[in-house]
């Protein structure tokens, strides 16, 4: 009797650690309304990634277009110098007593009036 108890425990033993062996794992599936807001959620991110391009874009143009103006505000700066330089040069007592020779004028010092800038 001892050895038809032993083959009796030691069955119930494999037939425990058949049982504890076979586990049956699932995949989970993704459900229809899942789906759908990962598609709501893909859509969304696609449109924020076009409007920070679009907003990156406009910002460029708008950076472009200061620098621009800043560069013509610079080289309209450097032109008024110059002419302000070409007015004081063209304008020095020397030039104006040669021109006036050159022109036939005399100085006549009792029409000449003083007069201050």
């Amino acid at each position: 009797m001892s050895s038809v108890a032993k083959k009796i425990q030691e069955q119930q033993i494999q037939e425990q650690q058949k049982s504890v062996q076979t586990v049956i794992i699932r995949k989970a599936k993704i459900s229809f309304g899942e789906m759908g807001l990962i598609c709501v959620l893909a859509i969304f991110i696609a449109f924020l990634g076009t409007r920070v391009i679009s907003n990156q874009a406009e910002i460029y143009k708008t950076n472009k277009s200061i620098q621009m103006t800043n560069h013509s505000i610079e080289e309209q700066t450097r032109l008024n110098v110059d002419l302000k330089e070409q007015v004081s040069e063209l304008s020095t007592y020397e030039r104006i007593w040669k021109k006036a020779a050159d022109l036939g004028l005399m100085l006549n010092e009792n029409n000449v009036k003083v007069v201050q800038e």
